[in-house]
């Protein structure tokens, strides 16, 4: 199954663009920031995710401002050109 549940920060939202077969879509970035433990040690955790928005989800995402958090479901799929991944965000949860 692929499918990712992320808590993040939009530190980036860019313009609202449509798909060819007329959709919504809006590309954003992401920022994780969390302490997790791995073998019973505490480990910081920091990332910046590429991700995408398409269809009515772009709604509630044009309504969250730049720095604010929320819980983010999707999947992820391979970039353009097979380079790096990208997350599809479905679900947005405002925190």
């Amino acid at each position: 199954m692929n499918r990712l549940l992320l808590s993040a920060r939009l530190i980036e939202r860019g313009a609202l663009r449509y798909t060819p077969a007329g959709l919504p879509a809006l590309d954003v970035a992401l920022k994780h920031e969390s302490e997790v433990e791995e073998d019973g040690k505490p480990r910081q955790v920091s990332l910046e995710l590429r991700a995408v928005a398409i269809g009515s989800i772009t709604q509630p995402l044009q309504r969250l401002a730049v720095g604010e958090a929320g819980e983010f479901a999707g999947f992820i799929t391979a970039g353009r050109n097979g380079r790096g991944w990208v997350f599809h965000i479905t679900a947005l949860e405002p925190a």
